[in-house]
């Protein structure tokens, strides 16, 4: 009986989880990637939407593909540096990302961290023991979108970053919702609560 109780208690306090991918859609992308502190920039607006995701209960992770690694264009401590450049800048509005899930290997490895594969997500929702069907996955390339898919995740897609490109292809799951950014996506995902 008290475990039934504790159950029930476990369920009223279900992970509400988002996942964001980073590159284009809380800070601007490059081409040549995103190799030092000096470079990450956050697209107005994207933290101070992450601090209303976590204000309204929201656990916000991100998924990231981060093949300059494998590439050598930088290492983990100057990776690390970037995402202390970003928590910080999320502290100063009030929000936080609660895990960075990542890939550092390039295209070629064929491991099944690197999304489109599903790994990251899966690790997410693992970490989180959230069950990951319907769960917001944000992102602005067709591959994270399609990891989401895979997983049942809600895709979402934002314009900046690739996202103008990625709807221009069009190739992207049928049910994809389609923001101008992060702002937007939020605020739509907090209406509908």
């Amino acid at each position: 009986m008290v475990q039934l109780a504790s159950e029930a208690v476990e369920k009223t306090r279900a992970v509400k989880l988002i996942v964001l991918d980073r590159d284009g859609v809380i800070n601007h992308d490059s081409d040549q990637f995103i190799k030092s502190p000096d470079e990450w920039r956050p697209i107005p607006g994207s933290l101070e939407a992450i601090a209303r995701l976590n204000h309204a209960g929201y656990r916000v992770v991100v998924a990231t593909n981060q093949s300059g690694m494998g590439r050598g264009l930088f290492d983990m401590s100057t990776l690390n540096a970037i995402h202390e450049k970003m928590h910080r800048a999320l502290a100063q509005v009030g929000g936080r990302i609660d895990a960075v899930f990542l890939c550092p290997h390039t295209a070629d490895a064929g491991c099944e961290c690197r999304k489109p594969s599903p790994g990251l997500l899966r690790e997410a929702g693992h970490r989180f023991n959230v069950d990951l069907v319907g769960v917001p996955v944000i992102g602005d390339s067709l591959r994270d979108l399609q990891a989401a898919e895979s997983v049942g995740a809600r895709p979402m897609l934002v314009l900046t970053g690739k996202g103008e490109r990625t709807l221009r292809d069009g190739a992207f799951p049928k049910h994809t919702a389609i923001y101008p950014d992060l702002a937007f996506a939020a605020s739509a995902l907090l209406s509908d609560e």
